[in-house]
């Protein structure tokens, strides 16, 4: 029985519309109603998927950011990933959920559990998520479940609760909002921009408003 799903296109919209139906079900129960800066690790624990930081080896082809092995429901992620800044724990364990989400067929995952209850035993290779890959499809795969980490940390309406009186041309603001929600600059800069909220020009450093902004005039949005 396959449980890693063949390799399909998404659309942005339907990354993100899993991702808010994921926060919507997390609403609907007490013990998981989110909150942000959002704690990651709860949203596996909703998920019933384990997370645990263990040194991983590089193998022939080059580093291995993490790895899921889905009988375990567990997700093994490179504990140098810890030395990074603030914000690279989150966003690396909101990833390996996009890709159970997206890329792990988890009612495969059920019924094979339920086989080995028989004492039917399976042995699966871990579906590995590296650092860098040239192939097309697994390029794609590791796009789609980054955006799918950025639509679960940075929900719109969130951001734009986040943005209310504050100016998303100003670095110093940007550098406030990433804090508030527990991500990298780099996340918050690059999610923006996926919504064409702001464009930065290269080189430059300098933003400039987006014609998707929120806003009735383009500034400041206070509340």
């Amino acid at each position: 029985m396959r449980i890693f799903k063949p390799y399909r296109f998404y659309e942005k919209d339907e990354i993100e519309r899993l991702a808010n139906e994921l926060l919507k079900r997390m609403q609907e129960n007490p013990k998981y109603t989110p909150t942000y800066p959002l704690d990651a690790s709860r949203v596996a624990d909703f998920l019933q998927l384990a997370v645990v930081w263990e040194k991983i080896d590089e193998d022939d082809e080059e580093l291995i950011a993490a790895r899921i092995f889905p009988l375990k429901r567990l997700i093994e992620i490179n504990e140098d990933i810890l030395k990074l800044p603030n914000g690279f724990e989150a966003s690396t364990i909101a990833h390996e959920i996009g890709h159970w989400i997206l890329h792990i067929d988890t009612d495969g995952v059920d019924k094979l559990l339920e086989r080995q209850e028989t004492g039917i035993q399976f042995n699966l290779q871990p579906f590995l998520c590296r650092s860098t890959n040239n192939q097309k499809e697994t390029r794609s795969i590791e796009w789609q479940a980054q955006y799918f980490a950025s639509c679960l940390l940075m929900p719109r309406h969130i951001l734009k609760e986040k943005r209310l009186g504050r100016d998303l041309t100003n670095w110093h603001d940007l550098y406030i909002m990433k804090d508030e929600l527990g991500v990298t600059i780099s996340n918050l800069t690059h999610r923006l921009k996926e919504l064409g909220w702001i464009h930065i020009i290269p080189n430059t450093g300098q933003i400039l408003l987006g014609e998707a902004v929120p806003s009735h005039n383009k500034g400041l949005l206070y509340s």
